[in-house]
């Protein structure tokens, strides 16, 4: 299956530069595709991220991840912000459960070079929960430049700056979203597989 992501919810999306840089779109998946994407959504039980080798992909929620990792989409990426992310290794992963304590400040680590969220949710609450804001600072929710419907066919997507601050009310529940992080090295993106694999094992055990 091919052409499950329409990029011209990409090449439309407005690009904001203050108080960093991010764009905003929506309606990034083909609409004939929603309830096929949603049908073959990843069984995930566990809370965090995973890795897409934590998980089984199949039909057309593999060819969604496929089309989010090939080169296509990074080349529209990089015309987008001006930079070319070809270079750079892309980390995928996949949430679904979301805990009170997920959704903090914070502004990404020094190994990103750019983050996508692709969020997959049929409808969400108005209200501020579990709905990412773009922030202006690392201590407070407001005020903020806008915030980010977590529902189905929403793309937002920003370059990591020391102060691309971002996060979300304590949200628990389903929450699906799909990431896509753009890494400095190789080296950096086995390292952060390994510690996520690490987490998820800890949480096994603990259950947290």
């Amino acid at each position: 299956m091919l052409g499950v992501l329409d990029v011209d919810a990409v090449r439309n999306a407005e690009l904001h530069n203050d108080p960093y840089t991010f764009f905003l779109g929506s309606n990034f998946l083909k609409k004939s595709l929603v309830d096929p994407l949603r049908n073959s959504f990843p069984s995930i039980t566990k809370p965090g991220f995973l890795t897409v080798d934590e998980v089984e992909l199949r039909g057309p929620f593999k060819a969604l991840i496929d089309e989010l990792e090939g080169p296509e989409l990074t080349a529209e990426l990089s015309k987008k912000f001006g930079i070319d992310l070809s270079p750079y290794p892309r980390l995928t992963t996949i949430r679904k459960v979301s805990q009170l304590k997920d959704g903090g400040i914070h502004t990404d680590g020094k190994s990103k070079v750019m983050t996508l969220l692709l969020y997959m949710n049929d409808d969400w609450d108005p209200e501020g929960k579990g709905r990412l804001r773009v922030l202006y600072n690392g201590s407070s929710f407001e005020p903020f430049a806008v915030e980010v419907p977590p529902t189905m066919g929403t793309v937002f997507a920003f370059l990591r700056a020391d102060h691309s601050w971002h996060g979300h009310l304590p949200f628990a529940g389903e929450r699906r979203v799909v990431q896509v992080a753009w890494v400095r090295d190789a080296q950096e993106l086995e390292r952060k597989k390994k510690r996520n694999r690490t987490a998820q094992f800890f949480k096994s055990i603990f259950g947290r």
